[in-house]
């Protein structure tokens, strides 16, 4: 890979400096006033006839016309001017003889309106191109992308052949052939660019052979511009088979490029592709329409050198897409490039109509040309309104109808907004401040039930001979009904309950306007937002005031409280994990290592520091023993590594070995896949109870089992301890932990059932719903 990326760095390297060397040699064809551009030939007089002179040459705006006899070239006399393929090459001055005149030409001068499209434009296209490669060739130090270097060919194929077709418009047979080379490979150099980069992303966009196929038609065209160019009388042929070759590469492009539209899915290399087809579209449309096409069928064409500047637009974007790895919203620029496109037609055709009612033009290219410039200036005007009205903010209406700012304003008031009341005052202020309406009122319908909330300036008889437009009244949010003298809008629900404002206008014909309902609309579906977010709070308010009076905490709150009990547990064990246990360890590790050394001196009072050494190393081991014992307690991490049965069984191994009774475990029937939460209160749960019946059954034998049945979970406990009456030792029963039990069920959203009498032992049922 690495070998490929240096053939194309050193192929691009070698071109750039071929490509300056031509352009400082067509530079100073230019700055010293050689101009070609006609054909001439000695005419049965002897005399030297121009017979042709091609549009937008140097020759051309000099004014040499078809049938003037040179008399004279830089001085010298026309008969003794020796031809060169039939053209007048490194002229600066001619004498010609037209209707019986003579006339003193001089060439155009290199800074000068003639020369804009000719030479200046091209260069300083051809410097911007060096200028992206610069940057293209530091940024792919880091990148070493083999794209980055096709893409640097591709740019300067591109402005190499802006510059040669100035050259070869001029008749210099190197930049005839360098223009032939260059157009026709620019095509395949772009698809060749897109290839490359859609592999570096893991993509093959086709198959290789088809840019095999596509690089030889340049050579084709380039070997037969050598073969027939002197042998073919007229140049028109092979102008329009090269012009045609490009279309047909063009097109193998675009068909390639849809395909890839159609085949990916992933949105990224389809917005890719996108901006790549639209890109490709914009810049060689006007090429082919107003020059190639015309040129084949018409022979009357725009000026290439002006359409040819289109053609930038592809590198341009390829070197944004290649420095910035971004890519613009392309489905948003299309689709208000087609909306200002379609506002341009009808003054564009007004426009056109008048003029051709009072010019009359006889030329019908001259009116197409006018008509697409007319339209090109109309849809600038469109799209760069809206930018200056974003950029600048501009207010293009009064203060009383500046919607934009009116919901600007009520956006910032409903913020502070903490009632219903509150947010439907916002919403009557705000529409009396810009629409043209002098009363307003809001009504409340809930269930049928018409209540007015709120009324500015009514007078009774006002509002309840049209209170039947509210009870009539049915819609979404933000419908709209009109009459005579105001309307109704919907502007909140929630339930069965709904809110609609009555409003009124002055005027007995009232109605409005596209932009008002539309600023309706969106300000009463900003309203039943916020109406939504505020009864939910007074609703939870509500809620909370009578869980108060009712004492009793609710099932979340619980949830919520064992969460953050859980991880208090955990981060203290993890705590006395990480400090106080190593701590004892290491010290047990210092005290082990001390008293084997003393064991080997021959200290008097040795024995007795022994015992010391000893006695302290046990009392360590038991206490790091009970660290870990209470480190496990505190956060079970088995339950954490391996569930809930692994955890159990473990609890259920460590607690019989220091309980006087036999501990039975059965979790065969449970296959629940539970959330650590709920597995963890019912691990506690269990631990409760054996923490209970350690304390206070005096049982032999206890049983737990733990099962899963359809989408239910069943937790039974039984031992055959001394159990307790349930009526008479309610505070006993509390101070066996069965509280913390009945919460932990209820949490779970459970049911918890208890079976027990004095020496009859314990029995406790728990049901889950999945």
């Amino acid at each position: 890979m690495y070998r490929y990326i240096n053939v194309y760095k050193y192929l691009s390297l070698v071109f750039i400096i071929l490509s300056f060397i031509y352009v400082i040699y067509l530079s100073y064809s230019f700055a010293f006033n050689i101009f070609v551009g006609a054909d001439v030939k000695i005419n049965e007089q002897g005399k030297l006839e121009v017979t042709n002179v091609l549009d937008y040459t140097d020759e051309y705006y000099s004014c040499v016309k078809k049938g003037d006899i040179i008399l004279e070239v830089n001085g010298e006399k026309g008969s003794d001017i020796q031809l060169k393929s039939g053209r007048l090459v490194n002229v600066e001055s001619l004498i010609v003889e037209r209707d019986n005149k003579s006339f003193h030409l001089q060439n155009v001068s290199l800074i000068s309106e003639e020369n804009l499209f000719m030479y200046l434009i091209p260069v300083i296209s051809y410097s911007i191109c060096l200028f992206c490669i610069f940057f293209i060739y530091r940024i792919n130090k880091v990148r070493k992308s083999t794209s980055a270097y096709i893409l640097i060919l591709f740019l300067l194929f591109v402005s190499v052949a802006y510059v040669s077709a100035c050259g070869a418009r001029r008749g210099e047979e190197i930049s005839t052939y360098l223009l032939v080379l260059t157009l026709v490979s620019c095509p395949v150099l772009y698809i060749h660019f897109i290839y490359k980069y859609f592999i570096e992303l893991g993509t093959k966009l086709f198959e290789k052979k088809i840019l095999i196929i596509m690089y030889m038609l340049p050579l084709i065209n380039l070997l037969l511009e050598d073969v027939l160019s002197n042998r073919l009388k007229s140049s028109a042929f092979l102008s329009n088979l090269n012009l045609i070759s490009f279309f047909v590469l063009v097109l193998t492009v675009s068909i390639l490029i849809h395909k890839g539209i159609r085949k990916f899915k992933q949105k990224e290399q389809k917005s890719i592709l996108k901006v790549l087809a639209y890109t490709n579209i914009f810049s060689f449309s006007p090429f082919i329409v107003f020059f190639a096409v015309p040129y084949v069928f018409f022979e009357k064409y725009v000026s290439p050198f002006s359409l040819a500047a289109f053609t930038l637009v592809i590198p341009f974007s390829l070197v944004y897409q290649f420095m910035t790895n971004r890519l613009y919203n392309i489905d948003f620029v299309v689709g208000r490039l087609k909306y200002y496109g379609f506002l341009a037609i009808t003054p564009t055709i007004i426009v056109v109509t008048i003029f051709n009612y009072i010019q009359q033009p006889k030329d019908i290219f001259y009116l197409v040309k006018l008509t697409i410039a007319i339209y090109v200036l109309m849809f600038a005007v469109f799209y760069f309104k809206e930018i200056i009205d974003f950029r600048f903010k501009l207010k293009r209406f009064t203060e009383k109808f500046n919607y934009q700012d009116g919901i600007f304003k009520f956006t910032q008031l409903i913020k502070q907004a903490s009632s219903v009341d509150q947010v439907l005052n916002h919403f009557k202020n705000t529409i009396l401040e810009v629409l043209n309406i002098d009363n307003a009122c809001v009504y409340d319908n809930s269930k049928g039930e018409i209540t007015l909330l709120s009324k500015n300036n009514f007078k009774d008889l006002t509002y309840k001979n049209h209170e039947q437009y509210v009870k009539n009244f049915s819609g979404d949010i933000g419908k709209i009904k009109e009459f005579k003298q105001g309307f109704i809008i919907k502007i909140g629900e929630r339930g069965d309950r709904s809110f609609l404002v009555l409003c009124f206008s002055s005027y007995n014909t009232f109605k409005l306007t596209r932009d008002e309902i539309a600023w309706l609309q969106t300000l009463a579906f900003y309203t039943n937002v916020s109406l939504e977010n505020v009864m939910k709070i007074e609703e939870l308010m509500v809620h909370l005031e009578d869980l108060k009076q009712q004492e009793s905490n609710p099932v979340w709150l619980k949830k919520l409280m064992y969460t953050i009990e859980e991880k208090q547990r955990s981060d203290l064990a993890r705590d006395l994990h990480d400090s106080v246990l190593q701590d004892l360890i290491s010290l047990k590790r210092q005290c082990e290592l001390f008293l084997g050394d003393f064991k080997k001196g021959d200290n008097p009072c040795r024995e007795e520091v022994q015992d010391k050494l000893v006695q302290m190393n046990e009392q360590m081991s038991d206490v790091i023993s009970m660290t870990r014992e209470t480190c496990h307690e505190l956060r079970p991490q088995l339950l954490y590594d391996l569930g809930l049965v692994k955890a159990l069984s473990k609890l259920v191994a460590h607690e019989q070995e220091r309980v006087p009774f036999h501990i039975r475990l059965n979790t065969g029937r449970f296959t629940a896949s539970l959330d650590l939460d709920s597995q963890l209160n019912l691990y506690r749960i269990i631990q409760e109870f054996l923490s209970n019946a350690v304390k206070h059954s005096q049982a032999t034998d206890v049983l737990i089992m733990l099962i899963s049945i359809q989408n239910k979970i069943v937790l039974h406990y039984e031992d055959d301890g001394v159990g307790f009456d349930q009526e008479k030792n309610t505070e006993h029963s509390m101070s066996m932990g069965l509280s913390g039990i009945k919460e932990r069920v209820r949490a779970l959203d459970g049911r918890l059932r208890i079976e027990t009498s004095e020496g009859k032992g314990f029995k406790a049922d728990i049901e889950i719903e999945l």
